[in-house]
């Protein structure tokens, strides 16, 4: 992470670069204020703390005091994104599930994090090109280790989940990726959190890198830097996120506080050992999002 503080600093490095770029003390103070007049008019404000908290570290939390959260409704322990995984999520323990938000063909919300069903179910093709009748026939177990289990289980429409989640009073973390535009900006009192990983634009999440071709694995690296001063001096501000979720690699007892002193939580993911769960739990005090309630196991990426 770049340590470049907020605020004052942050507008100021804007301004000694475009004043170095323009050698023009007029073009640097207009473009500087311009941004921060951006900031100021588009950004979200920041939900109150007790709003956040009625999510975030909810009643119905374990005597740990932090809230765990199923990925993909715990995709280790069942089939990811279905009615299934949450309901084993629920009977193992977790508060809370974490799931992805995507659309048919016809536009139907369903559950799946992919952008085709090649990886989880027993089609193929794209999301985008199944209608939902198509996609409701489907196994979404068929790829899963547990297929013999839970044969037959179907994708779940976004209606199906959330009805299952309140019945089970579980907190729902939607990765909605792409439709940023159907979240906030129609309910301001959602609360909403930034993900983040390192490098993301130039590795995929188990390290490897994402391009042959060492000018675009370069460029892509110097995009990552950007991007990740970015989350942590612009996008949160702008966004006015409750919280940050963050690879857990990334996280530390200084890093803890970095957020909690603006007033957002951390999120660690994906926290799938044992050991690892303790540390967060008992001497970092965060939520974590896990793969598995019931063994260690490999992230799911």
């Amino acid at each position: 992470m770049l340590e470049i503080g907020d605020g004052t600093t942050c507008f100021s490095v804007v301004f000694i670069l475009v004043l170095l770029s323009t050698r023009s003390v007029i073009w640097s103070t207009l473009l500087t204020a311009s941004l921060y007049t951006f900031l100021v008019m588009f950004r979200f404000p920041q939900l109150p703390p007790s709003r956040a908290r009625q999510v975030l570290r909810p009643p119905k939390l374990p005597a740990s005091g932090v809230s765990v959260v199923a990925h993909r409704g715990g995709g280790h322990d069942a089939p990811e994104n279905t009615i299934a995984a949450i309901r084993a999520a629920s009977e193992n323990g977790a508060t809370g599930v974490e799931l992805d938000l995507e659309f048919t063909a016809d536009g139907i919300p369903i559950l799946m994090h992919d952008e085709s069903v090649d990886r989880t179910t027993n089609g193929s093709g794209p999301l985008s090109k199944l209608s939902f009748s198509e996609l409701r026939k489907l196994d979404a177990a068929a790829k899963h280790r547990l297929s013999d289990k839970f044969r037959g289980e179907k994708v779940p429409t976004l209606q199906e989940a959330v009805e299952e989640c309140i019945k089970l009073q579980l907190t729902i973390y939607f990765d909605v990726k792409g439709h940023p535009d159907e979240v906030r900006q129609a309910d301001p009192d959602i609360v909403t959190a930034l993900t983040h990983r390192q490098w993301s634009l130039s590795h995929f999440g188990d390290g490897e890198p994402r391009f042959q071709s060492l000018w675009k694995h370069y460029w892509t690296q110097v995009l990552d830097v950007l991007l990740d001063w970015a989350h942590h001096h612009v996008l949160w501000n702008l966004c006015g996120i409750s919280a940050f979720l963050v690879q857990k690699n990334m996280i530390s007892p200084d890093y803890v506080q970095y957020w909690r002193a603006r007033g957002v939580e951390l999120v660690a993911w994906t926290t799938n050992a044992a050991v690892e769960k303790q540390y967060y739990q008992d001497l970092l005090n965060i939520n974590y999002i896990t793969d598995s309630l019931l063994e260690d196991c490999e992230p799911h990426y």
